[in-house]
């Protein structure tokens, strides 16, 4: 069974965003890490980068498969975690911690109103 903290908000596409005052952390979920098997690379954007809602803002690659990564929300890249670049198997060990990808300066926060909550995300996996 997955970890699915309950703080957090998901996308269909295995997503997490943690929302801190005026940004929103973004990772993959411990479904998605699990799915994909042993990360060896992950491919983000640069600090400063725009992203927007549901479109992939980078690619994460693992032994088995590159899969994109779908932003949550729209905005201003404000962080990118540097760790994955020498390290981006935290992202299988610790996904909704040492794992983070982006951090976000989000543009429309009514967009965070359309994710998923835990419950519901953990009803999408079971019917998956």
């Amino acid at each position: 069974m997955s970890n699915i903290p309950s703080d957090l908000k998901y996308t269909k596409e295995h997503e997490w965003a943690r929302v801190e005052s005026d940004k929103v952390t973004v990772g993959i979920t411990d479904h998605a890490q699990n799915t994909l098997g042993d990360v060896v690379y992950v491919e983000l954007p640069k600090v400063g980068a725009t992203v927007t809602e549901g479109q992939p803002f980078g690619t994460v690659e693992s032994v088995k498969a590159v899969s994109e990564l779908f932003a949550p929300i729209s905005g201003k890249v404000l962080e990118v975690n540097p760790e994955l670049e020498s390290s981006p198997e935290d992202v299988n060990a610790d996904p909704y911690g040492d794992g983070w990808l982006i951090k976000i300066a989000p543009s429309d926060t009514k967009q965070l109103d359309s994710l998923l909550s835990a419950a519901a995300y953990a009803k999408l996996l079971e019917s998956a």
